[in-house]
């Protein structure tokens, strides 16, 4: 499915369903479809999503790119879903937008899962 944020498509996969939603964020240069092996063993006990960052795989690209820019993409698909207790679950770049994400404090916000993120830059 896609949904629009900021008059940009962002291409979203969900599989499962249940209380607490597991929301993937790829790495810079992935796609949604990193997760797909992931979220199909764990969407018999949790609502996954996962969703192209703007400019990879099917979402449509943008003028910026910047960390604040993708944390406030990944909120958005959030709010868009309507998800009420999500994890942010970010690889690489991913785990880098989860964290400024993270650092907003977002209602509904559980935990956060970093694989490999990527190291600040000032």
């Amino acid at each position: 499915m896609d949904i629009t944020i900021d008059q940009r498509s962002i291409h979203v996969e969900q599989h499962g369903q249940g209380d607490l939603a597991l929301v993937f964020i790829h790495y810079w240069g992935g796609s949604s479809r990193t997760w797909q092996p992931l979220m199909e063993l764990l969407s018999p006990a949790f609502h996954c999503v996962a969703y192209d960052q703007r400019g990879w795989g099917d979402s449509a690209p943008a003028d910026s790119y910047s960390i604040a820019d993708l944390a406030d993409d990944a909120l958005a698909v959030v709010a868009s879903l309507g998800l009420q207790r999500y994890v942010l679950v970010g690889h690489s770049m991913g785990g880098k937008a989860a964290q400024l994400a993270a650092s907003r404090r977002p209602p509904g916000l559980q935990a956060l899962v970093l694989v490999a993120p990527a190291l600040p830059i000032p």
